[in-house]
């Protein structure tokens, strides 16, 4: 394959280069994801993507080349859609608060898959947390699905589920930027779309980009800028959160705007000693959980088809924890 008829489209900087079509997109990216590519083509398509900006077409080609590749897990058992957390930013300034929903979940009985990496580069992940939790990775997707029928609850890292991603994931150490890669992540969903995928946009302008690969491919999603390029709601400030269901997005909370009158109870530290000890203090019903996640959690429920309508589900996150989570309006 000759990869300069490729590098010739995209490589001539944001004005005049030109998008790939699907097919094309594809067929590149299933090279990337299978090493075939040379370094040095490597990483001129690689730049030339990050200047141009990828297309919807091609980010649709990209992920049909992971569909073909990515390690799938069996659906669990049960009357409720898993919920899928992709958690790949880590916390840098605030804490890290993706474990606590997907904690959340597991207790109203939702299985939770998250999927991302286990070293930070100087961030706390969630795979931090969760160790400090008592929850370690699984080693293998067949691990995963084990405890997703035992707990509920599973954490699956980017090396099993996708090696390719893995690999284009860690050229940001040797290339100095972020590539496609570190937005395809955000959008693997390995039931083949049979759970709720909580997309966080790190950027409001990949919201729209998002929300088009989201219904383009019939996922159920749940769309919403990320804190920290985290799946989890804000606590300090609410973002919008969309539901993305049947080619079609609900807004079920619009995006808080107002100052805040008082500060949420949050961390003291983003280290991840002090972020699940915080944690546990939430699931013993110790402190409240921030409002911001409570209305998450209830649109999840809402998505999962674990409430009957969303009504149903506001009212269930409020009854269930005794008054401590308000689900808002």
């Amino acid at each position: 394959m000759s990869y300069g008829q490729y590098i010739k489209e995209i490589g001539r900087g944001a004005e005049g280069s030109r998008d790939l079509a699907p097919e094309d997109a594809r067929q590149l990216y299933a090279a990337m994801l299978d090493g075939g590519v040379p370094d040095l083509e490597l990483g001129a398509v690689l730049l030339g993507l990050r200047v141009k900006g990828e297309s919807l077409d091609e980010m649709l080609g990209f992920m049909q080349a992971i569909d073909d590749r990515i390690n799938r897990l069996e659906l669990p058992h049960g009357h409720v859609r898993p919920v899928v957390l992709p958690t790949y930013n880590g916390a840098r300034k605030e804490a890290n608060l993706t474990p606590l929903l997907a904690l959340l979940l597991q207790r109203f009985g939702i299985p939770v898959l998250m999927h991302g990496l286990l070293e930070g580069f100087g961030r706390v992940t969630s795979a931090l947390i969760l160790r400090e939790l008592g929850i370690l990775p699984a080693r293998s997707p067949t691990q995963a699905a084990a405890a997703l029928a035992e707990r509920g609850l599973a954490f699956l890292p980017l090396n099993a589920l996708s090696p390719g991603l893995h690999t284009l994931l860690g050229l940001r150490s040797r290339m100095g930027v972020r590539n496609s890669a570190h937005s395809l992540v955000k959008l693997l969903n390995p039931f083949r779309g049979e759970a709720v995928l909580v997309a966080p946009a790190t950027h409001p302008d990949f919201i729209d980009l998002m929300r088009g690969i989201l219904a383009a491919r019939g996922e159920h999603g749940l769309l919403l800028r990320g804190t920290e390029g985290e799946p989890f709601a804000n606590p300090k400030r609410r973002p919008r959160l969309e539901l993305i269901r049947d080619g079609a997005a609900t807004v079920l909370f619009e995006a808080e705007h107002d100052s805040l009158r008082t500060l949420p109870n949050l961390p003291d530290a983003a280290d991840a000693a002090s972020t699940a000890q915080w944690i546990r203090r939430i699931l013993d019903k110790e402190l409240p959980v921030p409002k911001p996640l409570a209305n998450q959690l209830a649109c999840l429920l809402h998505a999962s088809g674990y409430a009957g309508d969303f009504n149903q589900a506001k009212a269930i996150v409020a009854v269930e924890s005794t008054g401590l989570l308000v689900g808002g309006n």
